[in-house]
């Protein structure tokens, strides 16, 4: 019986009998069904560790494994680091020639990482992106999907003529819409310091295009905790503002209208209907927005639902 062709991981079935219920036995490497009996592969190899390990304890102080690779360091963290301790293993003093040694090693290593220009522009970029991840509150996996965004960019040539800041910031926007994280242009802008928003966007455009992503939509639903748990709205007004939202996505209003915005409407129109005071101002202050636009949005949804609300004098 030939299975040479089919790699040993791809096996899930027995060959005679069809059978899922395979086991492997470590001790003679080999792949047995325990339907039939059939030996499918007698020559299995052990890629596990050569220790043996009995407790939790003993196997994590067994274990001879590196730290992992983050994308969101310059050098992954793979780098050596040449230590100050300037004692050797048995905690004595190095003489004064072996210190001097290792002070230069240690200068021509820092110099040696940042030697290139790729690499001064990765040591830029990753600090730049520590400092938005910060300051927006970002989770440490869309950090590093956007410090991955930014790598393939600067190896398809996508950050030469543009800035490093404008580009590992519409890299941050990209992994946030792509996680499903409510974070604005505006908001990350903001934080990045550059005034003109339409270059991140342009960026933004250049990265989806020259790297091919596939961004999902932005949900309204997924901004309206966000915008609620600023001005301390109850839960009740929440699932209010939700089921306007759905029955508006339902019947067409929110296609081509700003998540956030949208998202600030229905909430300002569940405050209004859980008799709630919440000002105009308040809420577009919050969802980043003018408030026009929530108004013109107010007018949308209230022709098209046929919702019947008088607002407070303080609301507007």
């Amino acid at each position: 019986m030939k299975l040479h062709a089919k790699k040993l991981w791809e096996i899930t079935k027995c060959p005679e009998c069809f059978s899922e219920d395979l086991v492997e036995d470590c001790n003679r490497g080999e792949l047995i069904c325990q339907s039939c009996g059939l030996v499918i592969n007698e020559h299995i190899m052990n890629i596990g560790p050569e220790w043996r390990a009995f407790t939790k304890e003993e196997k994590e102080s067994r274990v001879r494994a590196g730290t992992p690779v983050y994308y969101s360091m310059f050098n992954k963290g793979l780098s050596t680091v040449i230590d100050r301790i300037n004692r050797d293993a048995y905690g004595r003093k190095l003489p004064l020639s072996t210190r001097i040694r290792m002070l230069r090693l240690r200068q021509w290593q820092i110099r040696t990482q940042t030697s290139s220009s790729t690499n001064k522009n990765l040591a830029q970029s990753m600090t730049e992106l520590n400092r938005l991840v910060d300051n927006l509150h970002i989770p440490f996996y869309v950090k590093e999907r956007a410090a991955l965004i930014y790598r393939k960019a600067l190896d398809n040539g996508l950050v030469r003529g543009r800035s490093a800041a404008g580009v590992i910031a519409a890299a941050l926007y990209a992994a946030c819409r792509i996680a499903e994280i409510p974070r604005t242009l505006k908001e990350v802008a903001f934080v990045s310091g550059i005034n003109k928003e339409k270059y991140i966007a342009r960026c933004y455009r250049a990265l989806l295009q020259g790297l091919d992503i596939r961004v999902p939509l932005e949900d309204p639903i997924r901004c309206v905790p966000k915008i609620a748990s600023k001005l301390k709205i109850p839960l009740k007004t929440q699932r209010i503002a939700i089921k306007i939202l759905l029955e508006s996505k339902r019947r067409g209003i929110a296609s081509g209208k700003e998540p956030m915005g949208l998202a600030a409407s229905v909430l300002y129109i569940a405050s209004l209907l859980n008799n709630e005071k919440i000002s105009q101002k308040e809420i577009s202050k919050v969802a980043n927005i003018t408030e026009v636009t929530l108004r013109n949005r107010n007018r949308d949804l209230k022709k098209v639902l046929k919702i019947n609300i008088c607002p407070y004098k303080n609301h507007k």
